[in-house]
This record gives structure tokens, C-alpha cells and sequence, in this order.
């Protein structure tokens, strides 16, 4: 049985969106915030495995901006909760060599919370283990829409022209600027869409969805998910004999 996959092919940039939370604690009879409970034991778990199998940037849909539109009651469980595993999880990051990195509009996340998202990613900023990149209040619309209002302002001031705005200018001005574009992206629970995340990053990135909900994602879904990555050929719009001659 192969335990792990193989390091010399590993995605060096592996993006989730974890989805599943409350169908899983619904077909329990539990509540929805049961189900975001377990969901971050579900984070810890996916995390662990991703350092292990030696995964660089680990990026996780943890909220995005049309979440905010769920009930005041829940949306105070997430952000308590979140506060929470920034809290309990900072010595293990910082064991592990993970860096924190945040992507969204936090502007909207309360103050508290802020600040301990302030706080762990600068404690972990030294560590070069692994990044953990989590996407709050994010939406991928509102992403490239910041990025081309930057960009506006820059022309605006004289300091560049329109006609140097091209993909490469776009994707400096997004979150994930100096971060490769995801290799992979998981999605949990079944669903096959993107929920506005990574639009722009994910033009060839390979998408690999599970029935799995998210609270019952762990090493051995990510394994699957990575040895499934193994045997798919990546050729960027070119022909598979043209991947062939390039290869190593």
C-alpha cells in the first residue's frame, strides 16, 4: 500500500475549499456549529498531513464575504471559533515551521480577532517550513476588482500606463502576490463549483472534488487527492507530445 505520494511530483501549492460543515452536523442531528467544530479539528488534521507530505503553501477557504450573509448567531461561533484555533495552534505552527498568511477584506472581522490574526502572523513570519494561507471574508470578484481599482490609481498618479497593465501586473496587485498559482484545488462535500475562490489564480490549476464533508477530511483524503494529482498531465494548452519532449 503506498502510504505516500510521490515527493519528486507533489503540488507545490494546494488549495481547499472546505465545505460540508453543516450537512455534516444536519445528517447527525446535531447544530450547525457542531459541525464548524469538528470542521476545524478537520483543519488541524489536513494541516498536519500537509507538512508531512512536504506541501509548501497550503491555502483554506475559511469564510468568504457572501458567508457574512448567514445568520448574526453563526457568524459569531465562526469568528469565536477562529480566534480560538489561532490561539490553541500557535505553538504547533511555530514547532512546525508554518507561516500564517491572511487573504480577504478583514476590515469586516471583528477587532479582536484581528488582532490575533496580527499577532500569529507575525510570530510565525521567520518560519519557512510551510505557508498557511487562509482566505477570510474573501471573494475572488471582489479580489480582482481591488486589484484593477490599484492598478487605476497607480495610472491615475503617473505612476504607469494603462497599456502596462497585463496578467502579470494584475496578479502582483492580487492577495496571493508573490505566491505560485494553486497546482491543485479540493473541494469537499460533492459540490462542483468554485463559490468565487482563486478565479483568476485557478485558470490551470487541477480541480479534484470528494464526496467527503469537510469534518471527515484528514490524511488520507489529502493523500487521495495528491496521488489522484499524480496521474493527471499537466500541459498548459500545449499537446501531450510537446509535455513529453519537455519533460525531464
Amino acid at each position: 500500500m503506498i502510504l505516500s505520494p510521490n515527493p519528486l511530483q507533489l503540488p507545490e501549492h494546494v488549495a481547499i475549499i472546505m465545505d460540508g460543515n453543516g450537512r455534516w452536523a444536519r445528517s447527525r442531528g446535531l447544530p450547525r456549529i457542531m459541525g464548524h467544530r469538528h470542521g476545524v479539528r478537520a483543519v488541524r488534521k489536513t494541516v498536519r498531513a500537509a507538512r508531512e507530505f512536504g506541501i509548501r503553501i497550503l491555502t483554506l477557504y475559511a469564510f468568504s464575504q457572501e458567508n457574512w450573509r448567514r445568520p448574526p448567531d453563526e457568524i459569531h461561533a465562526l469568528m469565536e471559533l477562529l480566534y480560538d484555533y489561532l490561539s490553541s495552534e500557535l505553538d504547533e505552527l511555530l514547532t512546525n515551521c508554518i507561516s500564517l498568511r491572511v487573504m480577504g477584506d478583514l476590515g469586516r472581522i471583528p477587532s479582536r480577532v484581528q488582532e490575533r490574526l496580527r499577532e500569529t502572523i507575525e510570530r510565525t513570519s521567520g518560519s519557512e517550513g510551510m505557508i498557511l494561507n487562509l482566505a477570510i471574508s474573501y471573494g475572488a470578484r471582489a479580489e480582482i476588482a481591488r486589484a484593477v481599482r490599484l492598478l487605476a490609481e497607480k495610472c491615475v498618479r503617473g505612476e504607469m500606463l494603462p497599456a502596462d497593465i497585463d496578467e502579470r501586473a494584475v496578479a502582483e496587485h492580487l492577495y496571493t502576490q508573490g505566491l505560485p498559482d494553486p497546482d491543485l484545488l479540493i473541494r469537499t462535500s460533492g459540490e462542483y463549483r468554485l463559490s468565487n475562490f482563486l478565479l483568476f489564480q485557478a485558470a490551470y490549476t487541477e480541480l479534484y472534488v470528494t464526496q467527503a464533508l469537510w469534518p471527515d477530511f484528514g490524511r488520507d483524503e489529502l493523500l487521495a487527492a495528491l496521488l489522484e494529482y499524480q496521474r493527471r498531465e499537466r500541459r498548459f494548452g500545449l499537446t501531450g507530445e510537446q509535455v513529453a519532449r519537455l519533460a525531464p
